[in-house]
C-alpha cells in the first residue's frame, strides 16, 4: 500500500553536538511518528551511544537499508556511516564532519529521487564538514547548488509562527555586505520572499517590511546614501512586479517597537541585522527554512551547541518545530499547486463580431 504520510528525511548533523539529543527527545513522544514517516540518515549505534550517555528515554528505531522500506508509525533509520565512527562529545573533529556530510549526501540523493518528501537537517559545524564536495558556508548554499539548477535562487527565512525574517545577504563577511547590496539582489529576494509567503504559507497578499542598511535609515543621506539610491528604488521596482513592500526601516526602532507584528515578513540586509533580534525574540522555537527551491528543507534555529553537548540540557523545541514546519509547508505548497494547476479560461467579448454570437447587451426576452 502506498505510504500516505509525508516522508520526512532527517540528517543527524554533527555527531559531537546536540543533534541526536534533540532528535531522540522529539521522537520520545510516540505521537510525533504518527504525523509523518520519519527517516533518519545516520547511525543506529551513534544514536544508541547518545541515548545511553545522556540517559534519554528509549526510542525504538526501525533499521532499514532503503527509504522505500520505511514503516509508518515508526522511527526509521538508515545507517550511512561506519559502525566504528568515533563520537567525541563537544569536540569538533574531522570524523564528525565526514559523518555529517555522508548523512546529508544520502538524504539529498533520496530527495532528488522523490523517495522522501521533505528534509529536516540537524546542525552541522560549518568548518569540519568542508571537503571537495562540500565547499559552502552552510546548508542553504549547498542545497541551492543541488536543486537550483541555475533557475532557482534560495532565500534563508527564520520563522516562528507568523514572525518571518529573510536575508538579502547571508553567510558572508560583514566587510562584503555593502557591495552585496544591489538593486538587482534586493528585488530578486523580495520576489522570492513574496512567492514563498503565498505558496508556502498561504498568505494571499503579503506585506513585507524592508530594513535599512545604515543606522537611522541613513538620516536623509547624512550617514549613508544606500537607502535613497539602492533600497528605496528596489522597493519601487518590486512594487511594479506586484510585491507590497515597505520601508526602509531602521532595524533598532523596528524591532524595539515590535513593528514586525504588522507584517507578514521582514527582509533584512545582512545576517546579524535580522537574525540577532529574531533569535532574541524567538530562539527557543525558531525554525530555519530554505525558501525559493523546488524542495522543502527546514532546520532548528540553533547550532551544534558544543558547550552543552552530552549534558542533557538541550531543548528539542526548535527541532520539533522544524519538523512541524516542514510538514505544514509541504501541505500548503501542495494545496497551492493544485489551486493553480487548471485555471479557468478567461473569455473576452469585443463589442463587434463576438456580440453577434452572444449579445450581452440585451435583456432576455421571454
Amino acid at each position: 500500500m502506498e505510504n500516505k504520510l509525508i516522508r520526512v528525511g532527517i540528517t543527524h548533523g554533527d555527531i559531537n553536538g546536540i543533534g541526536y539529543e534533540v532528535i531522540l527527545k522529539t521522537f520520545s513522544d510516540n505521537r510525533v511518528a504518527e504525523l509523518c514517516t520519519p527517516i533518519i540518515y545516520g547511525s543506529s549505534k551513534v544514536a544508541a551511544y547518545h541515548r545511553k550517555a545522556l540517559d534519554l528515554p528509549q526510542v525504538n528505531m526501525n533499521v532499514i537499508l532503503r527509504a522505500e522500506e520505511a514503516g509508518e508509525n515508526r522511527v526509521n533509520i538508515i545507517n550511512c556511516i561506519d559502525d566504528d565512527t568515533k563520537v567525541e562529545l563537544s569536540q569538533s573533529t574531522s570524523v564528525a564532519g565526514e559523518a555529517a556530510y555522508k548523512s546529508l549526501e544520502a538524504a539529498v540523493t533520496d530527495l532528488k529521487k522523490g523517495l522522501i518528501d521533505v528534509l529536516v537537517t540537524a546542525p552541522i559545524n560549518k568548518n569540519n564538514i568542508q571537503n571537495k564536495n562540500f565547499h559552502f558556508p552552510g546548508h542553504t548554499e549547498y542545497l541551492e547548488e543541488c536543486f537550483g539548477h541555475h533557475q532557482h535562487k534560495s532565500l534563508m527565512i527564520l520563522m516562528k509562527e507568523d514572525f518571518r525574517v529573510a536575508l538579502v545577504t547571508g553567510h558572508i563577511p560583514l566587510s562584503e555586505v555593502s557591495s552585496g547590496i544591489t538593486k538587482e539582489v534586493i528585488v530578486e529576494k523580495l520576489l522570492i520572499f513574496n512567492k514563498s509567503l503565498i505558496q508556502d504559507f498561504g498568505v494571499i497578499k503579503p506585506r513585507i517590511a524592508v530594513l535599512s542598511l545604515n543606522p537611522h535609515a541613513g538620516d536623509g543621506g547624512l550617514i549613508g546614501k544606500e537607502e535613497e539610491t539602492i533600497i528605496l528604488p528596489s522597493i519601487q521596482k518590486a512594487e511594479e512586479q506586484g510585491v507590497m513592500s515597505f520601508g526602509p526601516y531602521p532595524s533598532d526602532g523596528f524591532f524595539g517597537a515590535s513593528m514586525y507584528e504588522e507584517f507578514d515578513g521582514v527582509l533584512a540586509m545582512y545576517h546579524d541585522q535580522g537574525l540577532a533580534p529574531f533569535k532574541a525574540l524567538a530562539m527557543e522555537e525558531g525554525v530555519n527554512f530554505t525558501a525559493g527551491l523546488p524542495i522543502i528543507r527546514t532546520s532548528p534555529a540553533h547550532g551544534t551547541a558544543y558547550d552543552i553537548a552530552g549534558k542533557n540540557l538541550a531543548s528539542e523545541n526548535s527541532f520539533r518545530q522544524a519538523l512541524y514546519a516542514a510538514i505544514d509547508i509541504h501541505r500548503t505548497r501542495k494545496i497551492y499547486k493544485e489551486a493553480i494547476a487548471n485555471p479557468l479560461r478567461k473569455q473576452y467579448f469585443d463589442k463587434g463580431a463576438d456580440n453577434e454570437k452572444l449579445d450581452l447587451t440585451k435583456d432576455d426576452e421571454a
